[in-house]
């Protein structure tokens, strides 16, 4: 059953054209993750949905007596009560209700007259029952254990809003809205604030909410665990694909490669329609009138838009200037304390040349401290560090505190390489996508994502072996999020990074350190390896709890060992296609060229001969390139 459909929704401001005949359908319980670019008009759609502001034209449908329920991004609450007390407003209806039971019952304990006191009975044993069902008797634990689900201790149930920071105050309107229960979700980066702990834990209730829900969000690897088709905004139009986000991206990829394709092709057949019409233009006039008659059917043509090209991407590689020892750094029995207050203590571990490792942990466990104590900003309680030999760092602060307001642009950069040309460094800024005016700009007028560019160019042109990276794609759009994810692949050097980008940690790094209040626990692989391990059955929990044997177990390790080998042998062949392809189109351009030469063009025979090959060598790119998109 639909529950929320828009047909040709349409929205402008003066003459930006923000959204242009969207029309799609939610269906009950699904989960549709809404994608695209910074500015492409997804928070502005969910406005309309939610009717904060309205529609140019176009119809909106929420079935009948259906509630939607908005997060924005940064939802502010303005309350004199502490977090428990607020959140406890949802349920204002059951504390009403049960304190017209108490007051039922004070009724029933002092009438005398039985047919009173039998009709407060019934109404009694009515609104018991009621209270009952709306869970009248669980709501304080159910609201115990979505502010512990998302990431509030016990003791921080008290502490009034006013002293909250603005992400605590997020979470605390994520925690009303999942308690209120609204048949729809608008979930506007629901993740922004949480730390994996309370990730994971929103993964599940999603999954498991009965009701359908929206959900705009960067983190790629939470779309992946909670959505099943994805609305891909773009250029003002809306595109529907079903699956989780890495099933969209191959989608697209391959969707874009083939619209490439159509493109050149097209592209191909007017420059050669044009040539021959140009011959033809030359010869007498049954070749004049030829060429009149194919202009016409070329004008009629619909020409396809060139498809938009990646030029947009920043452009990020970081190289080491000079390589470093194979011991980068040893953490020997670290502990830290704020005067009785325990941070953590007893860490331990190793980094070695040429790891890529993640630093995971709860928010508050003292990661970005660690990181300080390493750059020696702040000192450690106990135990020690040990830099290893030609070891350069670079460090990249999620706060952005190495970036100067005041400056403009290029000034940060040039003051601190005085020795670049004026065009190299506007070549450079530009790889970040700071062009024209944009170098001018004030850093402090700057949105969060152009400062992390920013200081990820700082941190290209430090040249370290030895990368300390806190929260790195924070701010940052998906596009600019995988331009770095490539760059740091690609790094020689050492990588220690904060993340909780799961996504991220799963195709950057190949060790994660978890950190907690007594130590480090390293895991040697990446943040997949780290769950699968975290969240590990034994073999007698796996025989109680699958029903599967060793043998069995055995049996599904060789079959995925055999996917393996066959998607080696899909990619060999997808490889050969390609080449064969290349071949082809070679073929049809020479070819083309000759239908274009005079002397061929007015022997007829030769003409049909060659013509009758293209057409031959075209079917044969055709079945090709259908044999290609099925592989792909």
């Amino acid at each position: 059953m639909i529950v929320l459909s828009c047909n040709n929704i349409s929205k402008s401001y003066i003459v930006d054209n923000i959204i242009d005949n969207i029309t799609f359908a939610i269906n009950e319980n699904e989960k549709v993750g809404l994608v695209g670019l910074n500015g492409a008009g997804k928070s502005t759609l969910f406005k309309i949905l939610s009717g904060q502001i309205s529609k140019d034209s176009g119809d909106l449908f929420v079935s009948k007596g259906y509630k939607i329920g908005y997060l924005e991004q940064n939802t502010q609450i303005n309350s004199e009560k502490n977090i428990f007390e607020e959140v406890l407003e949802v349920f204002k209806y059951l504390i009403d209700m049960e304190q017209n039971l108490r007051n039922l019952e004070n009724e029933m304990s002092v009438e005398d007259d039985s047919e009173k006191l039998s009709n407060l009975m019934d109404r009694y044993s009515h609104l018991s029952e009621e209270f009952a069902a709306k869970n009248g008797y669980g709501y304080k634990s159910e609201i115990r254990g979505v502010l512990k689900g998302l990431g509030f201790s016990e003791d921080a149930f008290k502490q009034p809003i006013y002293q909250l920071s603005g992400g605590q105050k997020t979470r605390v309107s994520l925690a009303k809205l999942l308690l209120e229960k609204p048949d729809i979700l608008l979930l506007d980066e629901p993740t922004n604030h949480l730390d994996i702990n309370a990730i994971n834990w929103l993964e599940k209730y999603i999954k498991e909410y009965k009701g359908a829900a929206l959900i705009i969000s960067h983190d790629r690897y939470f779309l992946d665990s909670t959505i099943s088709k994805i609305f891909l905004l773009e250029n003002s139009s809306l595109k529907s694909y079903n699956g989780d986000y890495t099933t969209f991206m191959k989608k697209r990829k391959i969707e874009k490669e083939l619209l490439k394709k159509e493109f050149e092709l097209q592209q191909k057949e007017i420059k050669r329609q044009t040539e021959i019409i140009s011959s033809l233009m030359l010869g007498g006039k049954r070749a004049i009138k030829q060429a009149k008659s194919r202009q016409k059917m070329l004008d009629k043509m619909e020409v396809l838009d060139k498809p938009a090209s990646d030029s947009k991407k920043a452009t990020i590689r970081f190289e080491p200037k000079l390589q470093s020892g194979n011991d980068v750094l040893k953490v020997d029995n670290l502990s830290k304390f704020f005067d009785t207050s325990k941070l953590f203590e007893n860490i331990n571990f190793n980094i070695y040349k040429g790891d890529k490792v993640g630093l995971i942990g709860p928010n508050g466990i003292g990661k970005s401290t660690l990181f300080k104590i390493i750059l020696n900003e702040l000192s450690s309680t106990a135990g020690e560090i040990t830099l290893g030999h030609h070891v350069h760092i670079g460090y990249f602060d999620q706060e952005q505190s190495n970036l100067n307001l005041e400056k403009t642009v290029i000034d940060e950069i040039w003051d601190e390489n005085p020795l670049f040309e004026h065009y190299k460094i506007r070549k450079l800024l530009s790889h970040f996508l700071f062009m024209g005016d944009d170098i001018f700009k004030n850093i402090i007028d700057l949105s969060g994502g152009e400062k992390s560019k920013l200081s990820l160019l700082k941190l290209m042109l430090s040249e370290a072996n030895f990368l300390l990276i806190d929260e790195p794609t924070n701010h940052l759009d998906i596009d600019a999020k995988e331009v770095l994810e490539d760059a740091l692949l690609g790094y020689t050097g050492t990588l220690f990074v904060i993340s909780h980008d799961r996504y991220f940690l799963n195709k950057v790094t190949d060790k994660i350190i978890e950190l907690d209040s007594d130590g480090a626990t390293e895991y040697l692989g990446n943040y997949k390896y780290y769950f699968e391990k975290k969240n590990a059955p034994s073999f007698e929990e796996e025989d109680i709890n699958t029903g599967k044997t060793k043998t069995q177990l055995k049996l599904e390790r060789k079959k995925e060992k055999e996917k393996e080998k066959e998607e080696r042998k899909r990619k060999k062949l997808i490889e050969h296609l390609e080449e064969d392809i290349a071949l082809l189109e070679e073929r049809i351009e020479s070819l083309d060229k000759l239908l274009c030469d005079p002397s061929i063009f007015n022997d007829v025979d030769k003409s049909r001969e060659i013509h009758k090959e293209s057409n031959d060598v075209k079917k044969k790119l055709d079945d090709l390139y259908d044999e290609w998109s099925k592989l792909m």
